[in-house]
């Protein structure tokens, strides 16, 4: 018998009401539930003593509040409403618009669906099976599709209305999921063929933002209100401080609270009047709301806590050494066929197990083409890793990422040298630089900090060799004409 159950409700769009949250979570408090998670699809997670979970099924049935106990069936709409009216995007989109959108969903999916604004970068765009991206163009959207069991992405020919998006949804879900449904390579041409629907011709490509997290914690002015994003480093919120955060929004009339893939909070619409009274609300459940920014930008599997207390330990590690990491984000993967967002992936992998059991393991560690965390295909950095070697190798990608960021913004300028008359003819070839530090390795003149004697080409070099600034291995150094290397 299981000592504990878990339990998922669904809140569309990542949008739920105080009233709507407070019931839930006045039954899950006489379940003997002290504190709740939302997941990273923005739903709400719950575990429950198996001698509670008979009476917490009975009263959420008498609610009417859909759940789901230790299963994955219906996976909840997410969407970038979140961020609307909090982080600037000049869209035509408002929150009409999205709950337009949801209330065309008659259906409980169970493809995941993805609403997303395509001026934004805080909510991700294609985790979803069909991934919603508004276009230029008022009221529709571009539609592409995923495989519940592929990495593949099949661009929808047609912007899709909004008021068609839930019936579309329902049409596509059935084909996909049916034993007999069409690839999704002509899948377009036999929906198109049985039904009609309002669309537009797709004039032009999908164009998305360059990835950059907002800063999404504590109060925050917009227009002539406030809103307030809460994060808690533990994924966890107390029953207590949510209730009272429910019972404030109601008092204040605030009708929605929205929850985030980052497992964190978006509360919009605080009036400067009642701005002491959150900050009391803050201060009686010792809420602190100024983390720092790269602790903010991880994103972990739902219902586990190894997955966080890696994150912690590698984050310590991070702000102990004053690694830069803006403009990354950072995923943890610790169970396989699970799925997280990030543009820097740590992947857990069991090296050895025993009756299905992992008994010892190591940590590949990817990131994502062009470090867009939104891109698809994975690159692997580091293979096989040891726990107590993660955070350097860690490290070392992110000061990859941030040579690169320069680089591409000529922030480091290139020195040209000249080349010297010379009687004895050209100079040797073979210079070689490291991606990262742009240390250069040059035969005329070895490497003294390895021991590499004047006159050793490239190619003689041990394959053992490292960079002397970095450590980057001789594989990833690339070689480059003298007149445009960088010497330091």
């Amino acid at each position: 018998m299981r000592d504990y159950y878990h339990i998922k409700i669904n809140l569309p769009g990542g949008i739920v009401s105080p009233g709507y949250l407070k019931n839930i979570l006045s039954v899950a408090s006489r379940a003997e539930v002290r504190k709740v998670r939302f997941g990273s699809r923005q739903q709400l997670l719950l575990t429950v003593h198996y001698e509670q979970i008979r009476f917490l099924e009975k009263a959420l049935q008498q609610l009417e509040i859909p759940y789901e106990v230790n299963t994955e069936r219906y996976p909840n709409i997410i969407s970038s409403y979140c961020g609307e009216d909090v982080f600037r995007t000049g869209q035509w989109l408002s929150a009409n618009e999205y709950h337009s959108v949801l209330d065309t969903f008659e259906h409980a999916p169970q493809l995941k669906v993805n609403l997303s604004d395509s001026n934004q970068s805080f909510t991700p765009f294609f985790t979803g099976n069909l991934n919603f991206i508004s276009s230029p163009e008022p009221h529709f959207w571009y539609l592409y599709i995923r495989p519940k069991k592929g990495n593949t992405l099949y661009k929808w020919p047609d912007l899709i209305y909004t008021n068609e998006i839930g019936r579309l949804s329902r049409l596509l879900e059935e084909n996909m999921l049916s034993p007999h449904g069409e690839k999704e390579e002509v899948l377009y041409d036999t929906i198109k063929k049985n039904t009609n629907y309002t669309s537009l011709p797709l004039a032009q490509e999908l164009e998305l933002p360059s990835f950059s997290l907002p800063y999404y914690e504590g109060f925050n002015r917009y227009e002539s209100r406030t809103w307030l994003g809460l994060y808690r480093r533990d994924e966890q919120f107390t029953i207590e401080f949510l209730l009272d955060i429910c019972n404030l929004c109601m008092k204040t009339r605030i009708g929605e609270i929205c929850s985030t893939p980052w497992k964190s909070l978006i509360i919009k619409g605080i009036e400067d009047k009642y701005r002491a009274e959150w900050s009391y609300v803050l201060g009686k459940n010792n809420i602190n709301v100024r983390h720092a920014a790269n602790e903010l930008a991880w994103q972990t599997e739902d219902h586990t806590d190894e997955g966080t207390l890696l994150k912690k330990e590698l984050v310590r590690y991070i702000d102990k050494n004053d690694t830069r990491t803006f403009g990354l984000c950072f995923g943890i993967q610790t169970r396989p066929k699970s799925e997280v967002f990030g543009s820097v992936l740590i992947r857990k992998r069991p090296l050895i197990s025993f009756a299905q059991l992992p008994l010892f393991s190591v940590y590949d560690l990817y990131y994502t083409e062009n470090f867009n965390p939104n891109s698809r295909k994975h690159v692997l950095f580091e293979k096989g890793l040891f726990k107590i070697h993660l955070p350097g190798q860690l490290e070392r990608l992110c000061r990859r990422y941030s040579n690169r960021r320069n680089s591409e913004t000529n922030v480091l300028s290139t020195v040209s040298i000249p080349e010297p008359p010379s009687a004895a003819g050209p100079e040797p070839a073979g210079i070689y630089q490291c991606p990262n530090c742009f240390t250069v390795f040059d035969p005329e003149y070895g490497d003294e900090l390895r021991n590499i004697i004047p006159g050793t080409a490239f190619d003689d070099l041990p394959e053992t060799y490292t960079c002397p600034t970095c450590d980057t291995v001789k594989r990833e150094m690339t070689e480059v004409a003298e007149s445009h290397t960088t010497y330091f």
